[in-house]
């Protein structure tokens, strides 16, 4: 295939759809309007270039490709990323250069004198201990002595470090004489180490070599600062070399670490100034370990260079892999899974022969996720040491210990000392989730796994922040944790955070898949500030992803009574746990949550965690900050805070699903219903503000006596919005129904007549036919019933030629009549189902909708199209997991819309499972093919493969643009708030359109507009409407439907001025109509008599012309609107009249 036409043509793609590199704006892509200049054309290859045979290099390229990746594709895009990734030759020189400057500076730097490890009065003002020195008194002596070795460790030597951030990593060996006997006690060598630290980085800080030199924690623990130094000039960004100071080998005996052994005494760590007779002291593992990382630097380097040597695929594989665990946030911060551990997992793969030298970059990523997927550190262990030596501690040791293991070639070190348990298991969970993608043909699963960012806000269904962690050292207090808290150096986050999880993780068994938590990270800081204090590491943010089905249970029912695992669950639920008696006779302990609507038992999960983080570890809920559904307030509905309106929309559709059975029963029609659909967005649970049953008051209306009709009255009040809820009637076929379309029409006129008779004969409900519809009053809502005939359409099709012969085509009649009865109620049934499935999928659509409408772009992007992009987020969510929130689907919607390459690819929604492999190829190919001649938004869907019939006629390009624009603000500002929980701010901001971008603003008086209640900001004071919510009324005179009349002047302003002038409304209660003036229209044209729709005549140049009279169309704006326009604003700044 190599000398093929696919072939050359995928290069020619891939050559140009370069992606950016994965540190910025991954995804993008260019995001023109039109479709000429941009998109991708096909390189034009000569005959005999496409068909010379391939070469041998090809072929066996080819071979490769069709052995180790999916697809030639997915190989070119591999090594575009990493090519972006790895570091060019020029720059290693550069850094090599820097390297050895530094190596002849250390070895200038001066001797001091022994003193006193308390006494640091030799060090200068200029630098201040990096180490956090509690409690300050310990015993011990220092001085410096300049270095004994410097070694280049890490990443650097290997090849595998990638860009944005190039971190070269060097050991500087302190000489033995620095040291005495028991350093290993206390502190001791931790205090050396840092003090040794600092005397270098005071005097490199007069260099003129550095742009900076500054300190920071390795990995973000506090035992364990480093210097980190930049070049000086336009290179600053270039690299950060980070200095390690590292003990001789074999200073300390290896066995005085063991994990169960005792290093810092509790006396000392409590300040007192005698042990207690009899104690026995705890073990410090996590101490031990920090001491043994910096005796095996070197020898994990040399363990790690010879695993790569000749093992080309392994520098690839780690690049591949450093760039997902980086997507993911799981590479920074205490605990987290770095690069180094990768490599070393990488190498223990290659030991066990899992991966072969043979492999690509492509196989290693492959085989490392498989292992992670399928292997639980947590409770079984590997080991990278080769020969058992009887005397070091086995694995069983080390889990005592830690919570992860994975123990280094020398058998003494834990590598995943500092991570929790639940940081493994999102390891996991991304790893089994990341197979599935790239085992998925739907997919494009390097987009997905390499090219995407999963922020926590947009990866799991509910995140919360602890504000203070401040709070977790009473909680430590509370939970008795002394032991804990010397192994860590007084650490109380890092002490705190597994059991606080774990704690949540029992607490939420059985609704959550996963709880993880964000990863400790301390900036780093000038050498002459206060090192950073545990606090620092700012608030803690924790993710919950929900198994949908359980989350929102209300009940948690324990064991029974006389169990003896009933304690147990009485000590862990506290005064919420009482004795239940069940249907099954049971008598058990059970937790009964309050909640009463959907939304608030969707919100179970934040009672579960305030009551559980407060009852074991004192956590008061005003250092909680839970931002899983605060974008929810802005679909409630009604004044009461009660519910988002689910509740609502169940009630229509049963009183929907009670109709329909009804109209199919109905006796005396002379054709029988064969089918029910309903179309209006209610019934697919996608409506922003679901229809609430109202009956009219009769005294806010006038009566039309002779037809039994309400007008709404003048002097009151417009009436509250009724909506039809529109539903399609299909009668059965007959060769009665006639063959021409007017007559067909008639007959559908007496079907409406005849079917509101036999309803109110037999059903009792009121109704009020209409030739195309008949409008039904049922249980407080009003459906509007339109009867279909499904051979229709294809009579609207026929035209006769001159020639008398009949042919079909479409006609803009038969496509609107086929959109109604046929595509429309397929939609809303297949998302009907959608909701079944996912029981969020409604309410997200409902944010999105309500979004849009906010920026006054509803009238220019169709419902239906929202609805089917946010149905894509959950039938294609890679690389997340379907919503199980409204606000992590909205937060999405939002990415969705403005990362996705409208230019270059078709949306292809896959309802129902309808498409397969090769039809997606095909819509991709025929699309590509087609560009210019397609709508700028394309969305395919089974039943509509080609015409993407809901983005036809709207959005148009400019509109796209101004949403993709709208969409990237939004998601930046809600995602700065949402995951800044210090300042508590007003996420409705993003639903508030900014006004100054338009040219006119027509204010409207809101007693005049129906919806006004359903504002993003509730209105103050709300006027009655002329209706009480009442669902039983019966005999009752039918209310006014569908009257808006906002949006009747806006029909009116659309048909006398659309030529001049856009209009931009918010339909939920927008209290302003925003005018954009047409800049064409604004340009002089030449005096014609019949075109002088609201234009006036000037003379330019001697020469009579036209130019809008915009004073007279602002009156015009005020007239049409007379009683609805409070006022209109010109904002002449931007145009003269």
């Amino acid at each position: 295939m190599a000398g093929s036409p696919e072939a050359a043509q995928e290069e020619a793609v891939a050559a140009q759809g370069r992606e950016p590199p994965a540190g910025g704006a991954a995804r993008s892509g260019k995001r023109a309007a039109t479709a000429g200049a941009g998109a991708l054309q096909p390189a034009k290859l000569s005959r005999a270039e496409l068909y010379k045979p391939p070469t041998s290099e090809e072929l066996s390229r080819l071979k490769e490709t069709e052995d180790l990746f999916h697809s030639s594709l997915l190989r070119l895009q591999i090594e575009e990323l990493l090519k972006e990734v790895t570091l060019k030759e020029t720059k290693k020189k550069k850094i090599d250069a820097f390297l050895h400057e530094i190596n002849s500076l250390l070895s200038a730097i001066p001797e001091t004198p022994e003193t006193e490890l308390t006494d640091q009065a030799w060090l200068p003002k200029g630098v201040k201990v990096p180490f956090l020195q509690v409690p300050f008194s310990v015993k011990g002596r220092f001085r410096f002595l300049p270095p004994a070795e410097l070694k280049v460790v890490g990443s650097y030597l290997l090849g595998t470090c990638i860009k944005p951030e190039i971190n070269v990593d060097v050991a500087v060996t302190m000489p033995r004489e620095i040291f005495q006997d028991k350093d290993n006690l206390n502190q001791r060598y931790h205090r050396k180490r840092a003090l040794y630290l600092a005397h270098i980085a005071q005097h490199f800080s007069k260099e003129k070599l550095f742009s900076s030199v500054k300190f920071a924690y390795m990995n973000s623990n506090h035992l364990k600062p480093i210097v980190l130094l930049r070049p000086q000039g336009k290179d600053e960004k270039m690299v950060t070399v980070r200095l390690h100071a590292c003990p001789v080998p074999d200073l300390f005996k290896p066995s005085r670490f063991y994990p169960s052994k005792n290093n810092v005494r509790t006396a000392w760590f409590m300040e007192q100034s005698t042990p207690k007779e009899g104690a026995t002291e705890p073990p410090t593992p996590h101490y031990n370990n920090s001491i043994l990382c910096d005796t095996v630097l070197l020898s994990h380097l040399h363990f790690l260079s010879s695993a790569a040597a000749d093992f080309p695929g392994m520098k690839d594989g780690l690049a591949l892999l450093k760039v997902w665990l980086h997507q993911r946030q799981l590479s920074k911060g205490l605990g987290c899974f770095s690069g180094f551990l990768v490599s070393m997992l990488v190498a223990y793969l290659l030991m066990k022969r899992k991966i072969v030298k043979m492999m690509s970059g492509y196989q290693v990523l492959r085989s490392t996720l498989q292992f992670l997927a399928t292997t639980d550190l947590s409770v079984t262990g590997i080991s990278l040491a080769k020969d058992v030596d009887a005397s070091l501690p086995v694995l069983d040791d080390f889990h005592q210990a830690f919570e992860v293991v994975f123990v280094d070639p020398s058998g003494l070190v834990n590598l995943c000392a500092d991570m929790t348990a639940s940081k493994y298991h999102q390891v996991q969970f991304e790893a089994k989730r990341s197979m599935e993608i790239l085992d998925d043909r739907m997919v494009d699963g390097f987009q997905a796994l390499l090219m995407t960012t999963k922020p926590m806000l947009r990866a799991f269904d509910h995140v919360f922040h602890l504000k203070h962690v401040s709070k977790l050292q009473g909680a430590c207090k509370k939970m008795q944790l002394l032991n804990e808290l010397m192994d860590r150096g007084g650490n109380y986050v890092a002490a705190a955070l597994p059991f606080m999880v774990s704690l949540l993780a029992r607490g939420l068994a059985g609704r959550a898949l996963l709880v993880t938590h964000s990863l400790p990270q301390i900036p780093e800081w000038q050498i002459d500030a206060e090192p950073p204090k545990h606090k620092d590491v700012g608030p803690l943010t924790f993710g919950l992803l929900f198994v949908p089905e359980f989350a929102a249970s209300t009940l948690e029912k324990g064991p029974q009574a006389d169990h003896p695992e009933a304690l147990d669950f009485r000590t862990f639920w506290g005064e919420k746990s009482e004795l239940r008696r069940f249907q099954d006779g049971s008598i058990c302990e059970a937790v009964v949550w309050e909640a009463d609507t959907v939304c608030q038992k969707r919100l179970i999960p934040e009672q579960i965690i305030r009551h559980l983080l407060k009852l074991h570890m004192d956590i008061p809920e005003s250092s909680l900050c839970y931002t899983g559904a605060l974008l929810e307030s802005v679909i409630r509905t009604g004044q009461e805070a009660s519910g988002t309106g689910e509740e609502a929309m169940v009630s229509v559709v049963c009183s929907y699903d009670d109709l329909s059975r009804k109209l199919w029963n109905l006796k005396g029609l002379p054709l029988t219903v064969t089918a029910v659909q309903g179309v209006h967005p209610a019934l697919r649970y996608t409506d922003v503000f679901p229809p609430i049953p109202m009956k009219p008051i009769y005294s806010f209306h006038s009566r039309i006596r002779t037809k039994h009709l309400l007008l709404p009255s003048e002097e009151k009040p417009c009436p509250a919005y009724i909506a039809p809820l529109k539903i399609i009637c299909h009668m059965e076929g007959s060769g009665q129904w006639p063959q021409d379309k007017e007559a067909i029409k008639r007959i559908k006129a007496a079907f409406h007549l005849q079917l509101a008779e036999l309803l109110q004969q037999q059903h009792q409900l009121v109704c009020r036919p209409a030739v195309t519809h008949t409008d039904v009053y049922k249980d407080g809502y009003v459906f509007r019933l339109q009867v279909a005939y499904h051979r229709e359409p294809l009579i609207l099709k026929e035209v006769v030629t001159p020639e008398g012969m009949l042919k079909y085509q479409d006609t803009e009649e038969s496509r609107q009549l086929e959109l109604e009865t046929l595509h429309l109620p397929y939609l809303t049934s297949s998302l009907h189902g959608l909701q079944q499935q996912h029981p969020v999928f409604g309410s997200t659509c409902r944010l999105a909708k309500r979004w849009v409408s906010a920026q006054l772009l509803s009238d220019s992007i169709s419902e239906e199209c929202v609805d089917l992009l946010v149905a894509f987020l959950f039938l294609h969510p890679a690389p997340f997991t379907p919503p199980s929130s409204p606000q992590v689907g909205f937060l999405r919607f939002l990415d969705l819309l403005a990362t996705f390459d409208w230019k270059n690819n078709p949306l292809i929604v896959n309802l129902n499972a309808g498409l397969t492999d090769a039809d997606c190829t095909e819509i991709k190919n025929k699309f590509v093919a087609a560009r210019s001649r397609l709508p700028v938004m394309f969305i395919a869907t089974p039943k509509d493969q080609w015409s993407s019939m809901w983005t036809q006629e709207r959005p148009s390009a400019q509109i796209l643009q101004r949403l993709l624009v709208l969409s990237s603000e939004s998601l930046r500002a809600l995602e700065e708030q949402l995951m800044d929980p210090l300042n508590s701010q007003d996420v409705k901001m993003v639903f508030r359109p900014p006004l100054d971008f338009y040219d006119v603003l027509i204010h409207l008086n809101p007693n005049q507009i129906p919806r006004h209640l359903e504002s993003v900001d509730r209105p103050l004071k709300s006027f009655s409407r002329g209706v009480v919510k009442n669902s039983t009324a019966v005999k009752i005179l039918f209310p006014v439907v569908d009257y808006d009349p906002v949006q009747c002047y806006l029909q009116e302003l659309r048909d006398a001025f659309s030529d001049l002038a856009l209009f931009f409304y918010d339909k939920h209660g927008g209290e302003v109509i925003a005018v954009l003036w047409k800049p064409l229209s604004f340009q002089p044209q030449p005096f014609k008599v019949s075109s002088m729709k609201g234009r006036m005549v000037t003379t330019l140049n001697n020469e009579l012309v036209c130019v809008p009279n915009v004073e007279a169309i602002l009156e015009d704006f005020e007239v049409l609107g007379e009683g609805l326009v409070k006022s209109v604003e010109a904002r002449t700044e931007k145009w003269t009249i």
